[in-house]
């Protein structure tokens, strides 16, 4: 479907009573009920119909691995954007540890422009904090931000900024322009040749452990040099309770401080690190069952903001290995809404650790369109005269993964076999189908 008019019919926004919604040259025309537009004919445009399906703002991704430029036989940006839009994505903000790394305008701009060129999804780079992600002097922070690209998140993901004052001056830089550094959490002398989660499992496999202080000294350091200059930190793929506790105190004491969660640190522990499968590798390690509940917790009370994949896609070389040798990271975009459905909707848990559909949009549309600062586009109220950025889900047809039918390049997924409690029925840019029928328009 091409058309610039369309109709989706009988859909359900944020899961309240059905209605027609009329989309034309990009923005929603009308919302009508559906019984009152029952009899409403629309000779020229391209009809969906939605019985059964809710409709939500185009979900939001706030930290995604493209691998373009340098690392194309991973990631492509035109496949990570196919890989989005079947997940229900219309944006993503696409990391910087590329190769050449993306720490000035022109890199970045390369990355927007692509982007741009898919048509199925809108790419807003990630800059680098430091020149090279080497973490000695701040990269061309001004320039990045001053670019067609309009760059407004900063990040070394992959590394953390472990240098107190580089960070200072990082979040004193980014005021200027309301930015944002978005920080990986993780003291590098507490984690050299760290392999998963350290506990009683790590010891009994033989594997270096990962320290929950490594993530959380690092967190405590920033949200008080956060409150100290007055800016905005953002906290990368939190991932243990103390985390998320320190991150409640900020909040309380009024620092300016969000957070994410990864779908995979929603669902798996380090139970499976028994397998020595490096297809379960990622950093941060996945943690305890206890780390987990309260990853939950914080994000159904708010005080985990958003949920971020951290999509990274590794060729099959990275990760059919031992798994000393084996790369971090996993593939999140296709298979992200359906593991917050199940973890946050389905699961038998407390209701303090659920969410509804409104709370899934706020969470993986709304808020992280705010903090990437893309909130004039993406992550818009379901009404008339907003932009047409919107994702139609189908809570009736579940869905299994096979990494073969992916469509990353690569496929380091570890949700293999797994039921998907919803599927994307149709993806939607500006007013024009990206995805119809869980399909690439």
């Amino acid at each position: 479907m091409s058309s610039s008019h369309i109709v989706i019919r009988n859909v359900r926004p944020l899961d309240a009573a059905p209605i027609d919604i009329e989309i034309c040259d990009g923005r929603i025309r009308t919302l009508n009920t559906a019984d009152a537009a029952s009899g409403t004919t629309h000779n020229d445009a391209e009809v969906l119909d939605g019985e059964g399906c809710i409709l939500l703002p185009g979900l939001v991704d706030l930290h995604t691995h493209l691998r373009e430029p340098g690392r194309e036989d991973a990631e492509t940006i035109a496949t990570g954007c196919d890989a989005a839009a079947l997940g229900g994505f219309t944006a993503v903000h696409a990391m910087a540890n590329t190769a050449p790394v993306a720490d000035t305008a022109g890199v970045v701009e390369q990355v927007w422009r692509l982007g741009q060129a898919t048509g199925r999804c809108d790419v807003f780079p990630v800059g680098a904090v430091t020149v090279g992600l080497q973490g000695e002097r701040l990269a061309e922070l001004e320039s990045m931000a001053s670019c067609a690209a309009h760059v407004r998140v900063f990040s070394d993901d992959g590394v953390c900024v472990s240098d107190a004052v580089l960070m200072r001056r990082a979040l004193e830089y980014v005021k200027v322009f309301g930015g944002v550094i978005a920080q990986h959490a993780q003291e590098p002398r507490l984690t050299e040749g760290a392999q998963m989660n350290e506990g009683a499992l790590s010891a009994e496999l033989g594997l270096p452990g990962w320290p929950s202080v490594a993530e959380e000294a690092i967190i405590a350091r920033d949200v008080l040099l956060a409150e100290h200059v007055d800016s905005r930190l953002h906290v990368c793929h939190l991932s243990t309770r103390g985390s998320v506790e320190i991150v409640r105190w900020a909040k309380q004491r009024g620092i300016n401080v969000t957070a994410e969660v990864t779908p995979h640190h929603l669902i798996l522990t380090e139970d499976l690190a028994r397998s020595y499968d490096p297809i379960y590798k990622v950093n941060p390690p996945l943690r305890t069952a206890d780390d987990v509940q309260a990853v939950r917790e914080g994000l159904a009370d708010g005080t985990i903001d958003i949920v971020a994949t951290d999509h990274a896609p590794h060729p099959h070389e990275a990760k059919d290995c031992e798994w000393s040798a084996g790369a971090f990271g996993m593939l999140g975009l296709q298979t992200a809404l359906g593991i917050v459905v199940e973890t946050m909707m389905n699961h038998p848990g407390a209701s303090s650790s659920r969410l509804d559909w409104q709370g899934i949009a706020d969470r993986m549309s709304v808020i992280p369109a705010r903090i990437g600062g893309v909130q004039a586009e993406h992550g818009r109220p379901i009404a008339v005269g907003e932009p047409a950025n919107l994702v139609v889900v189908d809570p009736q047809r579940p869905w299994t993964v096979d990494p073969a039918r992916l469509a990353s390049l690569s496929r380091n997924t570890p949700y293999t076999g797994m039921t998907m409690p919803v599927s994307v029925r149709a993806t939607m840019l500006r007013g024009h189908f990206t995805v119809v029928d869980g399909h690439l328009s």
